[in-house]
């Protein structure tokens, strides 16, 4: 392989191909859930991941190594993490919110994920007076994500106006309406698994909001709303690694792909 080309394999593999600056998105971090498929005493996202908690992994990220990245690239980095969080737990937290001077806020989640989006929707467009134009809405029970397919998301977003992470169907899908009997097999080809981060540019966002709210429309994540507006979403080709926590044997799988990818430890101070 020629010198460009492997200089050119390098830069898409650390992400500095598609790194933009991000001084005009925010993100909003959902750390509501229940976690109750994991059978265990407390929420998923404050179990123990290589000796810290998940979420950590994904605080980590946006405040410490994707903001190191981007300055290493001359980009600006992301101003604001909303950290949606139950009230029960954000007294724990506020050392760490402490620790980043207003770059790190709480917001309280809703009674389903919709509503969680839309508060830490609401309380970015408040702190950032405005400023931010895009939102980059991620689920901390996917400590995996990359910086690389941060950078992705955020590139196609820019240029789309909305884009998710995502991965082809590996697995053959069976449709069924009774839960016991096959009603017939979706085509492979055409199937995709979204992740998170989604980013959407906000004033899309809150438009969508209105309209599932006026006609009562039920929608299964973020980039669902954007669909309900008929408008286009990116799909940006994510990891297989990239995933999402919740059942047991997941945080085996997580743990052992930590341990390859031989990460440096979480930097954030322990609550």
């Amino acid at each position: 392989m020629c010198r460009e080309s492997l200089a050119a394999t390098d830069a898409e593999n650390n992400g500095t191909s598609n790194t933009v600056a991000m001084d005009d998105v925010g993100f909003v971090l959902l750390a509501g859930g229940t976690g109750s498929r994991m059978k265990a005493t407390m929420p998923k996202q404050f179990l123990e991941l290589r000796g810290v908690p998940v979420l950590h992994h994904s605080l980590d990220l946006f405040l410490e190594r994707l903001p190191e990245h981007l300055k290493a690239q001359n980009k600006a980095p992301p101003p604001y993490v909303v950290l949606v969080m139950d009230p029960i737990y954000q007294e724990e937290y506020q050392a760490i919110v402490n620790r980043y001077d207003g770059r790190l806020v709480f917001a309280n989640p809703g009674v389903e994920r919709q509503g969680s989006v839309e508060n830490g929707l609401n309380k970015l467009v408040e702190v950032s007076d405005g400023n931010c134009k895009y939102v980059a809405i991620h689920d901390s029970a996917r400590p995996l994500v990359t910086i690389p397919e941060l950078c992705k998301v955020v590139h196609d977003a820019k240029e789309h106006g909305a884009a998710v992470l995502g991965v082809p169907c590996k697995a053959t899908i069976k449709e069924t309406e009774d839960g016991s009997t096959v009603l017939r097999t979706l085509p492979r080809a055409r199937l995709w698994e979204v992740h998170t981060p989604q980013v959407i540019k906000i004033e899309t966002l809150q438009r969508g909001f209105v309209k599932v709210a006026r006609e009562n429309l039920e929608v299964t994540d973020d980039v669902s709303i954007v669909e309900a507006l008929g408008e286009p979403v990116k799909l940006t080709l994510g990891e297989y690694t990239n995933l999402k926590i919740t059942t047991p044997e997941d945080m085996d799988v997580a743990e052992a792909i930590l341990e390859e990818r031989k990460d440096s430890p979480v930097s954030l101070i322990v609550p």
